[in-house]
């Protein structure tokens, strides 16, 4: 990859592979050319791949795209929901086996769908994350819970504990539930509650949205770590993370 200008002063930014500043892309399904343009343009800063839903069930094409993003240095992580309906249906020994067999190395433990005991979504962190590195995630795709910013914290300290590496706060690709309201406000109240209990470096906040990268840029700074990012925003998030776009230029640009 040829190297890109460097005469402007701008906010530091870790290299790869990051323990800060990550950022996380929901792969609905993206063909294999897609995949290696992606690539070809942003690996450099792409840190974690989602492939949304139970798409990787259903795509013939997950092995050969999951190779691309391995010789570009990219992990990939299947999503939550395909791992709750796995332990639903108590499938949970053929799931790693296969995904071990693909090369996948994130795996997401979630309870959106709210199916799972607490116990039992321990029980999957514990399980799983002697084999990948484990994505928490805490809330649900309808905003039902947790009910309370004291709940999220407490939550993913006990995921944290389980042996996840790390937590990650719910906004749903809509950005309308969980950290938001249905008007894609943040709930500042859960952002401070989880920062106050959770290292920062072990949170991703889901933020597809710009206002909301912006809101997460601007209140915690440019290595905040960003998830559900779609693949045509990666490289619009690392302008306003380096404050080269109007939204973020006023708070991160050395005067």
């Amino acid at each position: 990859m040829t190297e890109g200008p460097t005469f402007l002063a701008l906010p530091d930014r870790m290299s790869k592979p990051r323990s800060r500043g990550i950022t996380h892309i929901l792969d609905k399904g993206l063909p294999q050319a897609a995949t290696e343009d992606l690539l070809d343009q942003a690996a450099h800063l792409i840190d974690i791949v989602k492939i949304g839903w139970g798409i990787g069930y259903v795509d013939p094409t997950l092995p050969r795209r999951i190779a691309a993003y391995a010789d570009a240095g990219v992990p990939v992580c299947l999503g939550g929901t395909l791992t709750e309906i796995v332990a639903r249906q108590d499938q949970v020994a053929r799931f790693r086996r296969w995904a071990l067999s693909i090369g996948v190395s994130h795996i997401e433990v979630s309870n959106g769908l709210q199916a799972l005991t607490d116990d039992r979504k321990l029980g999957l962190i514990k399980e799983l994350a002697a084999d990948f590195v484990v994505l928490a995630e805490t809330g649900s795709k309808d905003g039902s819970y947790p009910s309370t910013p004291e709940d999220w914290a407490e939550e993913m300290v006990r995921d944290l504990d389980a042996g996840a590496q790390f937590v990650v706060a719910e906004g749903r690709e809509s950005g309308t539930v969980g950290l938001y309201d249905a008007d894609q406000a943040v709930h500042e109240e859960i952002v401070s509650a989880i920062i106050g209990q959770i290292p920062p470096d072990r949170i991703i906040f889901e933020a597809p949205l710009k206002a909301q990268q912006t809101w997460f840029i601007t209140c915690l700074g440019a290595e905040v770590n960003l998830g559900n990012i779609e693949p045509s925003s990666v490289l619009p998030l690392e302008t306003l993370r380096l404050g080269l776009r109007a939204d973020t230029a006023a708070v991160q640009i050395p005067q």
